[in-house]
């Protein structure tokens, strides 16, 4: 394998940074760098002294996108060598990865103790639930994405063997996917515990509303839903993605690939209105209630989210 710290030889070519209407991307393109840069947070988690989550699979992953990738999940960050404040604000983002996979992992668990059986993950892009978590027998696990990011996926993870049944959808969630799912098999009549972590600002406002309509149809009373909602921090986001850029040679461009829509409809209010009892939790009080708590110095560069859960109890409710 090349020599990691040879980090002026390992720069790939740039991808395209910006989103165009019926857009697809390999995993190093558009909205697939942006999973891997999420990936390599809970690699880096993982191999941290006092991980909060565990991701085995993470690391190989995004390892295997590329050796620049690869140094991207080091615990130490010592691609950042000599930047102290670029090492704390890039920590600060892999704590809030960290707090956020605890959230819905914990969400999962209460779902299928609740005796769901069926997972859909939306944008499930590295997404390794499917093969991490410890699964009831007979969930069949729905993961729903471009093509090539499931292919990518698929081929880095073929030797192991998922805990629940796995089930790809490949399909653009622009595109019919309710047709998709259904026809990889989801069952419309058993309940069902849904995902949308890291997706919404990836819409457009009227796609958002789209999905919430698409996923509540779709879904009986008993069903669970679980979002992250969260705004875009220009400052911070464009300090830490240049420094991956101007270190490593990774073009991961966030604010050019998502929609900053001011009337973007709230989620908890959507959802609160068509039959789902709502429960949020801001991430900073998270953060803090895991020991992950935003240094006060830093707190005008952390994320600022919302975690939601919410349970249907049907239209007429």
């Amino acid at each position: 394998m090349t020599d990691l710290d040879d980090s002026a030889s390992l720069q790939p070519p740039l991808p395209p940074s910006r989103r165009t209407a019926g857009d697809s991307w390999a995993i190093t393109e558009l909205v697939g760098a942006t999973a891997l840069g999420v990936a390599a947070a809970r690699a880096a988690e993982t191999a941290g002294s006092n991980p909060l989550i565990r991701d085995d699979f993470a690391r190989k992953l995004v390892s295997s996108a590329g050796p620049a990738w690869a140094r991207l999940t080091d615990p130490e960050l010592a691609w950042l060598d000599g930047d102290e404040q670029g090492q704390r604000g890039h920590r600060l983002g892999i704590d809030y990865q960290a707090v956020r996979t605890h959230f819905f992992d914990e969400y999962f668990a209460g779902a299928t103790a609740d005796g769901i059986r069926q997972v859909v993950i939306l944008a499930a892009g590295l997404d390794s639930r499917a093969y991490r978590l410890e699964w009831p027998a007979e969930t069949a696990v729905y993961e729903v994405d471009q093509p090539r990011v499931l292919e990518y996926k698929g081929k880095v993870l073929e030797s192991h063997v998922p805990t629940a049944s796995r089930r790809t959808v490949a399909v653009d969630l622009r595109d019919d996917w309710p047709a998709a799912l259904t026809a990889a098999g989801f069952d419309r009549t058993q309940p069902t515990a849904w995902l949308a972590e890291g997706l919404l600002p990836y819409l457009p406002s009227d796609a958002q509303d789209r999905l919430f309509e698409m996923f509540t149809a779709l879904s009986v009373p008993g069903s669970q839903v679980a979002i992250e909602v969260f705004g875009m921090n220009a400052s911070s986001n464009t300090n830490r993605w240049q420094r991956m850029r101007d270190r490593l040679g990774l073009d991961v461009n966030v604010q050019a690939l998502t929609f900053h829509e001011p009337d973007r409809t709230d989620a908890a209010e959507w959802l609160a209105n068509h039959g789902w009892h709502v429960s949020v939790v801001n991430n900073r009080e998270e953060m803090a209630r895991l020991g992950r708590a935003v240094p006060e110095d830093l707190a005008d560069d952390a994320v600022r989210s919302t975690l939601l859960r919410a349970r249907f109890a049907g239209p007429s409710h």
